[in-house]
């Protein structure tokens, strides 16, 4: 009895897992590819076909436009097809391109002029940050916040605060020149410096002083796997008069929705730069399985207010590396777009070619590296629980 309640335990736990992961990547893929469709109807080109998921299409239905709304086969991504592309990564059919007649030019995407293929290929980003805008937005102006002010209770033993001189009752009030208004505030600028000097400006005694301390790595658990990230090594203030809660404007919700959203932009190209610096392990890039893992821990942990955070969270990400300059990501087309624009006439047809299949690999090895990554951080997982 005890096995077969293990077993269901567990299997509920995957289908919960599944139907999140399901949701989550849905939501994000949709808004994506909601923005590439809109922008291009508004440009006048016409689509042939809005897919959610590759491979066979299990069920869809064409609209009035012509346009095949279809959910596909394997739930990892998406694609929206113009008239005149060969395939989902918008790769010009140039045979069907030879023989079009002059109605189907001005609606084909490659006959468009640079501006016009450039906004629709952008939209699909933009969109993913509007979402998750809004998404933040919403949170604020609904619930508001409640934030802790950064002043120090305690400092660590030996840990880097200590080493830097700070003392209890320090309240924080910038870092390398960033104003800092919460501790939640302080602990990401600190989390995503391990191992770099900052410059630390605090109230103390009502006098200001500055003080330079550098993070140490630590590992800790997150949704994602196990991850390295900078410590101080100071304990918040305990003091109730700390905790405040702060109600928004439908102004200021959207001014903190696009702050956050911006913040998650920054910490992502920081964690970047630190890793081509190689002061992070690329260990901690994240593929499939671990998106599935964080949206069911996320579901279990926080219900649909986590997920639906998630959702935000990965509409950043999702919208950030697509405009990465890779050519088969949107940031790729953006990158021939402007040499376009610049030369006056488009890339050869054959170095266009060998462009997407560069970055059809750059792709292929990204993603087979993020998911070893999984499967080991799910192996180290499993083991922790076993011992």
């Amino acid at each position: 009895m005890e096995l077969l309640a293990t077993i269901s335990g567990a299997t509920g736990s995957l289908a919960l897992t599944l139907i999140s992961f399901l949701v989550v990547l849905t939501v994000v893929v949709f808004i994506h590819e909601l923005g590439h469709f809109w922008v291009g109807r508004l440009c006048g080109v016409g689509v042939t076909a809005f897919s959610i998921g590759f491979g066979r299409e299990l069920f869809g239905w064409t609209d009035k436009h012509g346009t095949r709304w279809k959910i596909a086969a394997i739930p990892l991504g998406g694609y929206v097809k113009f008239v005149g592309d060969l395939n989902a990564a918008s790769v010009p059919n140039q045979n069907q391109i030879q023989q079009m007649s002059a109605a189907e030019r001005a609606v084909s995407f490659p006959h468009q002029n640079v501006a016009k293929r450039a906004a629709i290929v952008a939209a699909g980003p933009i969109a993913n940050f509007i979402l998750a805008i809004a998404i933040f937005a919403g949170f604020n102006y609904f619930s508001g916040r409640q934030v802790l002010e950064p002043r120090i209770e305690a400092v660590q033993a030996g840990s880097a605060a200590e080493r830097a001189g700070f003392q209890p009752q320090d309240l924080i009030l910038s870092i390398d020149g960033r104003r800092i208004e919460t501790f939640a505030d302080m602990q990401l600028l600190v989390s995503s410096s391990a191992g770099e000097s900052l410059t630390f400006t605090v109230e103390r005694g009502g006098q200001t002083v500055t003080l330079s301390a550098v993070p140490n790595f630590v590992e800790r658990t997150t949704p994602f796997g196990k991850q390295r990230i900078g410590l101080l090594g100071v304990e918040a203030s305990k003091d109730p008069a700390a905790i405040k809660r702060v109600s928004y404007s439908p102004l200021g919700a959207l001014k903190a929705g696009v702050a956050e959203t911006w913040n998650l932009i920054d910490r992502t190209l920081n964690f970047l730069r630190r890793l081509v610096m190689g002061w992070e392990s690329a260990d901690q890039l994240s593929g499939p399985i671990g998106i599935a893992r964080a949206s069911g821990t996320a579901f279990d942990v926080g219900g649909v207010y986590s997920l639906v955070s998630l959702i935000g969270f990965m509409s950043v990400s999702i919208g950030l590396i697509n405009l990465f300059p890779i050519p088969l990501l949107d940031g790729g087309h953006l990158l021939f777009y402007a040499i376009e624009a610049i030369r006056g006439r488009p890339l050869s047809e054959r170095a266009q070619e060998i462009g997407f299949r560069i970055g059809f690999a750059i792709v292929a090895m990204l993603m087979l590296f993020a998911t070893w990554n999984d499967l080991v951080h799910l192996g180290t997982s499993f083991m922790d629980r076993g011992s």
